[in-house]
């Protein structure tokens, strides 16, 4: 019967996603309430795979395998559940989409890093949703590098001694805030010494997005984004919240269900304030 049931599931979502002007909903169920997402088409791939496996159940009885709290939370690991492992060529092709940004709420791939997977694809199964944090403007229009440079030589120089110090100290208690602050309150003494501009410029979309929403900036471009949360952000804050052991798995196990349904894409609009963009 469940498998009769999954048939038809999977035949009707391939007959209704004919229909523009509809599009599907993810409703992600956990303990601490739901998550309804909508997936991007512009990230066709990515998409559909997200789609089938929810839609089959695989993600059912998947854990939030991963949380870091101020970062994102990670699950969906189908192999862990199945004692499996992932082949490589299951992997999917990277659908990095300038303008998709790692803001809360966004949807994203897990991936394996760049030296070992340079062209950036995609785990099969595993996904992760943004928490993040809401930046400074003065922290998102800095050139870090350059800033890094900078400072380097400002501490090369006695009359820096005591800000050298500071920096050592804030090394010390692993107080990565504390460094993330100091090396902005640096920008004007480093501005004036190295007799350099340190901004850079940032697309004003993004950087409105992470000003007001927060998010993860430093992952941009490296990962694959494919949807993201329209319902249910405060779930994410309280799943991030758990308490968390080695390799920052939860101490208790944190379970996921998926239920995959459709909507007509003016009620999403109404619903959630999700626009699509214009069809040509």
């Amino acid at each position: 019967m469940k498998r009769l049931f999954l048939i038809l599931t999977v035949l009707t979502l391939a007959l209704t996603a004919c229909d523009k002007n509809k599009d599907y909903i993810v409703t992600i169920h956990t303990e601490y309430g739901d998550m309804k997402l909508i997936l991007y088409d512009e990230t066709p791939l990515h998409k559909k795979n997200f789609l089938e496996l929810a839609s089959e159940g695989k993600y059912d009885s998947t854990t939030w395998h991963r949380v870091i709290e101020g970062f994102m939370i990670q699950g969906g690991d189908v192999n862990a559940k199945e004692g499996t492992r992932e082949k490589p060529e299951d992997r999917i092709p990277a659908e990095i989409v300038e303008g998709f940004w790692h803001t809360k709420g966004s949807l994203a791939a897990a991936r394996q890093g760049d030296n070992m997977n340079p062209e950036k694809k995609s785990s099969a199964v595993q996904f992760y949703i943004v928490q993040g944090k809401v930046y400074d403007e003065d922290e998102l229009t800095t050139d870090r590098a350059k800033l890094a440079e900078a400072i380097g030589k400002l501490f090369e120089m006695p009359e820096y001694d005591t800000l050298m110090q500071e920096y050592i100290q804030l090394q010390k208690n692993r107080d990565y805030d504390g460094i993330n602050q100091f090396m902005i309150k640096c920008k004007t003494i480093a501005e004036s010494v190295s007799e350099e501009d340190l901004d850079m410029p940032i697309d004003p979309e993004r950087l409105d997005g992470y000003t007001t929403l927060g998010g993860a900036p430093h992952l941009d471009r490296e990962y694959t984004v494919f949807g993201r949360v329209v319902e249910g952000l405060d779930v994410i804050d309280k799943i991030a919240a758990v308490k968390t052991g080695r390799m920052d798995k939860p101490v208790q196990n944190s379970y996921i269900t998926m239920e995959v349904g459709m909507m007509p894409k003016k009620k999403i609009t109404e619903l959630y304030g999700y626009e699509y963009p214009e069809q040509n």
